[in-house]
């Protein structure tokens, strides 16, 4: 599933060129990844525990020939509509990631073991943010609705390609840290307010997962110049990362988070962030994303919830022996 991933990985970054965007490149990718999937299906759905492969093998079928899936998506390429290949490529990714659930119970690389006294996120997380207007006004009705005294975002929690920085936020929801937070609006990001202080959560080292890499990178940004890239890319509307701490950018904040606006027309070469490969960026906003420019400084985060991934969360052990 892997080379599935980051053949149409590679798809979100040529989607990214501003220009004549090369299409047959593109179609060469899902050709590539169909073939995988078409050649591999037996050791893909073989590799998935018997009591889960029903819903494994409809997945697949999804995958392969359903309305998001690769045949889909070559069709949305054959008909250069850039917009189509977006949603088509975001539905074909999910596929495969629900897939890797499926196969995947835990991480497929062992940590560095002076990081194993930190949380872990051991596969994905979903957590729900309730926000609600500082002023006391309302968000913009969704379609043909009241406006909303509150706004529901949903962010997914990519713990195999960020397990530290996953779980300290984990950690930080299930604790409550950010319930009553403030939201600040700063240039393309919106920021969780950084009065939580350095004693709330953990200082997790800078953890970015360069493409085709088989673990993460600690405490080092990558060169984009050089054509480093990560697996979880910052250039991406409703992308969720850490900020860096105070005293060292070899570190993550332990606690305050931003949510990137991504806009391509203030991005460099190729579409990419100019801060690509500087942050660790652990998940992406998958509801409410039409809600994002909507938040005002001031707003605030009413409730956070971990609503999947709890299961999945590894927390270290205090001096007794126990998990905190």
């Amino acid at each position: 599933m892997k080379a599935i991933q980051e053949s149409l990985e590679d798809i979100s970054y040529l989607l990214r060129i501003p220009q004549r965007k090369p299409y047959g490149t593109m179609e060469g990718n899902v050709r590539k990844a169909l073939k995988i999937a078409t050649d591999e299906k037996q050791s893909i759905l073989s590799s998935i525990p018997p009591e889960l492969r029903e819903n494994g093998s409809a997945l697949y079928t999804s995958l392969v020939d359903g309305k998001g899936g690769l045949q889909s998506l070559l069709q949305s390429i054959e008909d250069q509509d850039p917009d189509k290949v977006s949603v088509g490529l975001a539905s074909s990714l999910d596929t495969v990631a629900q897939l890797e659930l499926l196969q995947a119970p835990g991480l497929s690389f062992l940590l560095p073991n002076e990081y194993l006294n930190y949380p872990r996120l051991t596969g994905r997380g979903v957590v729900e943010f309730t926000i609600e207007r500082g002023d006391g006004s309302t968000f913009s009705p969704e379609a043909a609705g009241e406006p909303r005294s509150v706004a529901t975002l949903r962010v997914v929690l990519d713990g195999y390609s960020a397990p530290l920085t996953a779980g300290n936020f984990a950690k930080l929801v299930i604790d409550g840290a950010y319930d009553g937070a403030k939201l600040n609006c700063a240039n393309q990001a919106i920021i969780s307010d950084g009065e939580l202080g350095n004693s709330t959560g953990y200082s997790v080292p800078l953890e970015i997962k360069p493409s085709g890499q088989f673990e993460p990178l600690y405490k080092t940004t990558l060169s984009v110049q050089d054509g480093e890239l990560p697996v979880l890319p910052l250039s991406v509307y409703g992308a969720v990362a850490m900020a860096h701490s105070d005293v060292s950018e070899e570190y993550s904040s332990p606690n305050q988070f931003f949510i990137y606006l991504y806009n391509k027309r203030n991005s460099g070469l190729g579409g990419l962030s100019f801060d690509e490969g500087q942050f660790s960026v652990f998940g992406y906003t998958t509801l409410g994303r039409e809600t994002l420019p909507q938040i005002k400084t001031g707003d605030v985060i009413r409730s956070a919830k971990l609503m999947e991934g709890q299961d999945r969360l590894v927390l270290p052990k205090n001096d007794n022996g126990l998990e905190e």
